[in-house]
């Protein structure tokens, strides 16, 4: 668990800490026979979140530590099952789904996250999380609100990387809630959806496809009881410095979402080129160059003395319209994934990047000349740029199977090129 919200929870970061630490205790307190009363869903949850922090533990062997992460994502599987997820929703049964996606990603399942995170999508939709909780819920807890919004801002993160991913169509697209709408201020210590209040939580979601929402009622529902305070939570679980940071991040990766959602997924499902003259590619890029000048120093921080101070407290291509005059600008491309690559040399402990294989693509397509790589000062680095990168897959632990065929890949790619 400390694996988990140490390397997987800063991607997501839609569980609160110190309210899952309360049920996760609470649960581990009780006799084998309360245990086997306990809500399915957060069993669903808590295997889940062992088998992602499974993934990122040392263990003797690669095929021990796989088979250790897809025994407990099985299980979590089954516990879904045994709730009745497709009939029944909750947050927990949403958390876990959202996170069985992501560990799909990561064991080289692409397609079959895609097809999962349709259900979780739609699923999503019909517990009405695309909606302002202002409107939906507006007698739910401000807590509620904003752990509802932290979860409509997952499923559409991971919504977004699928697309772009696999090049589809996004779905997470029909939504009011605003990312300014998120709060700084640290969630109240009655936020529990413990066991025994998982009744009463649950009551306040909106199944749209239950009858009572399909023959709706104008009269306005009645606001459920209070939940009652949770007692003696420890300090550790909550750090005001790392709240605000998951803010300004969710915040951040929101504005992203929309901006690759509506420029790139869209296009690139229907085979559309991105652009449609030089200057519409003047304008999108200084779109995203301006969405990230405004992301927090935090998410954009380079200096590798500074990284390392803070670590201690599917490919790309250039993108062309020939009709439209837009030619592949070579120079700019490898420029940006130099960039890219090198942010990935600091941070190659805690991110992976693709940007290795465009620029080996590149130069075998456009920095050959007779078999051999064009003499330019830029195009020599980026061959170096590769060849380290490759030294550093290579050298790696090997911890899952899509690294291995990113590594693959861009070996082949890369003997392909010569001197």
């Amino acid at each position: 668990m400390a694996k988990y919200f140490e390397v997987v929870d800063p991607v997501y970061p839609m569980i609160n800490r110190r309210t899952f630490y309360a049920d996760y205790e609470r649960f581990w307190a009780k006799g084998l026979t309360e245990k086997h009363k306990s809500d399915a869903a957060m069993l669903a949850l808590h295997f889940v979140m062992y088998a992602m922090g499974t993934q990122f533990i040392e263990f003797p062997s690669y095929t021990e530590r796989a088979q250790t992460a897809e025994f407990y994502v099985s299980a979590s599987n089954q516990a879904l099952r045994i709730s009745s997820y497709l009939s029944h929703l909750s947050t927990r049964t949403i958390q876990a789904m959202i996170l069985i996606c992501y560990f799909l990603m990561n064991d080289n399942h692409a397609s079959d996250a895609w097809a999962f995170a349709g259900i979780v999508l739609r699923q999503a939709y019909a517990m009405g999380l695309n909606r302002d909780p202002d409107i939906i819920v507006p007698h739910a807890s401000a807590a509620e609100k904003q752990q509802r919004r932290k979860l409509w801002q997952a499923v559409m993160f991971q919504d977004t990387f699928l697309t772009v991913l696999l090049k589809l169509p996004p779905t997470a697209t029909h939504s009011d809630v605003s990312v300014d709408s998120l709060t700084e201020d640290p969630e109240p210590s009655g936020s529990s959806n413990s066991d025994d209040t998982s009744t009463s939580s649950n009551a306040r979601i909106i199944n749209q496809m239950s009858i009572s929402a399909i023959a709706f009622s104008p009269s306005a529902p009645e606001p459920p009881p209070p939940l009652p305070p949770v007692s003696s939570l420890p300090d550790p679980y909550y750090d005001p410095v790392i709240a605000k940071d998951d803010v300004s991040y969710i915040r951040s990766m929101w504005q992203l979402a929309n901006l690759v959602q509506e420029n790139l997924c869209s296009p690139l499902s229907l085979s559309l080129p991105l652009f449609s003259s030089p200057r519409h590619r003047a304008s999108l890029l200084s779109s995203f160059r301006s969405t990230h000048r405004n992301f927090p120093s935090s998410l954009t921080l380079l200096d590798y003395a500074a990284l390392q101070q803070l670590a201690v407290t599917k490919s790309r291509r250039a993108n062309v319209n020939e009709a439209a005059g837009v030619e592949c600008s070579v120079r700019g491309a490898l420029e940006a994934a130099h960039e890219a690559i090198w942010a990935f040399f600091k941070l190659w402990g805690l991110f992976e990047s693709e940007a290795g294989l465009m620029i080996a693509n590149l130069l075998s397509t456009h920095g050959m000349s007779d078999g051999t790589l064009v003499m330019d000062p830029l195009f020599i680095k980026c061959k170096d740029d590769v060849q380290r990168m490759l030294q550093i897959l290579e050298n790696g632990s090997g911890s899952m199977e899509m690294q291995k065929t990113r590594t693959d890949v861009l070996r082949s790619v890369f003997n392909g090129m010569s001197l």
